[in-house]
């Protein structure tokens, strides 16, 4: 297409499996063959809608898309950085109790299951540095400097990095909804300025061949149909965003209040080379898009940005938490389907303009 159409990440998973983990009643093999049963349904629902770029919607992540690489880590404790949602939930992050930090899986083990089954590109999603040094406590640990914890982090994510390309991964996505949460927890903006510089150190290891495979996702959070920094303007991180060392951003839109001027604000960040995914479903919304609203709202970023750098996706993961099941996985693959759909029908148009 001349307008690529992508996934964000997660898919609701199936009511058996999410039964099964609560349980915790199965044995590992058992988990096992249902954690592949989710993996081969989800990819072959999603080559349904028509998408030539797939991922596995996140079925083995381990019950979130934040922590999964550091899921059963024998030194951290439950009580780390707590991430408050407009609702009034919150979810938190594990605390670093000792050295070292290291991660248990990385996310090229997800993407190689999931290319055994399908049959078109598949991307990876990964957790960002910045989100993960939020696990070192901030009066500091005995005898592990955080100096030396982020070394440890940075060899850990370029790792990660270095083994979903080398499997084959379509892109691998960063995820970096902390992005915009920043801005809320700390309105100077230094927040967020660490948060980039300690990425851009990440990304800094990798070529520009390299760079762009790789793409940044920022949201507003997408949890029980609440989110974490809606109420943060864009135009206090998007400036700051476009520094990052990478070919691709997922950005989110579909909730939006002002599209016309978020667009704006991209197209005067936006730099040669760089391609911007616009959002174009609202996972945390229970009605689905229509094809012909998901075409006008990709039109309309074409008025700001050139469609040689425009791309099409998803707000948000449907369910980055397993215990998330406010949308139906019925419902995210028809949502997606709409994506595909209204993207095509863009192209169509932007075709007869040329």
């Amino acid at each position: 297409m001349m307008i690529p159409t992508e996934p964000i990440g997660s898919i609701p998973r199936p009511e058996a499996l999410i039964a099964a983990l609560d349980s915790g009643t199965l044995s590992d093999s058992e988990l096992d063959a249902l954690y592949e049963d989710a993996v081969r349904d989800t990819i072959a629902r999603m080559e349904a809608t028509g998408a030539t770029v797939i991922s596995d919607g996140e079925q083995r992540k381990y019950h979130n898309f934040l922590t999964y690489c550091v899921h059963g880590s024998p030194n951290t404790a439950p009580d780390g950085f707590q991430i408050p949602f407009a609702d009034g939930h919150t979810r938190r992050m594990p605390r670093l109790m000792r050295a070292p930090f290291h991660y248990e899986r990385y996310a090229d083990s997800f993407l190689a299951l999931a290319r055994r089954y399908a049959t078109v590109a598949v991307k990876q999603a990964i957790i960002s540095p910045s989100a993960l040094s939020l696990m070192y406590p901030p009066e500091g640990l005995p005898g592990y400097s955080r100096d030396q914890f982020i070394d440890d982090l940075l060899g850990e994510h370029e790792t990660e990095i270095r083994r979903c390309l080398a499997q084959g991964a379509h892109k691998v996505q960063v995820d970096f909804t902390e992005g915009r949460l920043a801005m809320k927890l700390d309105p100077s903006g230094e927040l967020l300025s660490s948060f980039i510089d300690l990425n851009n150190l990440a990304l800094d290891r990798f070529s520009s061949a390299e760079q762009a495979l790789i793409g940044v996702h920022t949201c507003p959070g997408a949890d029980h149909d609440s989110t974490h920094s809606a109420d943060v303007d864009y135009a206090e991180l998007l400036p700051s965003l476009f520094e990052l060392k990478v070919g691709n951003f997922y950005i989110a839109m579909a909730r939006e209040p002002d599209p016309v001027r978020v667009l704006k604000i991209i197209a005067q960040h936006i730099r040669p080379g760089q391609r911007v995914f616009i959002g174009v479903i609202d996972p945390i919304d229970p009605q689905i898009e229509t094809a012909e609203l998901v075409r006008d709202r990709i039109l309309r970023a074409a008025e700001y940005i050139s469609p040689s750098q425009l791309g099409s996706t998803d707000d948000c993961g449907f369910s980055p938490f397993c215990d998330d099941r406010s949308t139906s996985r019925d419902t995210a693959f028809a949502k997606i389907a709409a994506r595909v759909a209204g993207t095509a029908l863009a192209c169509a148009i932007l075709r007869e303009r040329m």
